[in-house]
């Protein structure tokens, strides 16, 4: 929850997100970092389970943006269901180990991941694009134009 502060890593931030469907675990990459020197074979990398994704609310649209270097626009999808839960998910791949390889260090992650938003009533569903340019996914959800409440001026008599 982006009211609760990362501790353990990732953005600090005060602004509470109603519409987020995280959940805040205070143990969020630490088991990650400590197993940075564990050999591949020993441990799931599990850092890209939790891909970091930034949304963003324009006076047009919302933007979701999620860094997702070395992935294929055919390795993910992008999904809203009817509840207005929009869904960005995928996979990366183990590298495949040789019998011969001998690793010094793994620190690129790989494995699912799935990120879940719950977008406002204001979203318009039906126009949502995708595109991905150098390792960036951005999902833009259009906004519908707020209906501004009519005055109707009263004339006063007497």
């Amino acid at each position: 929850m982006s009211l609760i502060p990362s501790i353990l890593g990732g953005r600090r931030t005060n602004v509470f997100d109603p519409f987020s469907l995280d959940i805040w675990d205070p143990f969020d990459g630490f088991f990650s970092s400590t197993l940075a020197n564990v050999p591949y074979s020993g441990r799931e990398a599990s850092a890209f389970a939790n891909a970091r994704v930034d949304w963003k609310e324009t006076p047009e649209a919302h933007i979701f943006q999620a860094d997702l270097p070395g992935l294929k626009k055919e390795e993910m999808k992008v999904e809203i269901d009817e509840g207005r839960i929009l869904q960005i998910s995928g996979e990366r791949s183990k590298e495949k180990e040789e019998k011969n390889d001998k690793w010094h260090r793994v620190e690129r992650s790989s494995g699912k991941f799935l990120r879940r938003f719950r977008l406002p009533e204001n979203a318009k569903m039906d126009q949502v694009k995708a595109s991905m340019e150098n390792g960036v996914l951005t999902v833009t959800v259009p906004k519908a134009e707020e209906k501004k409440p009519e005055v109707k001026p009263i004339e006063i008599s007497g």
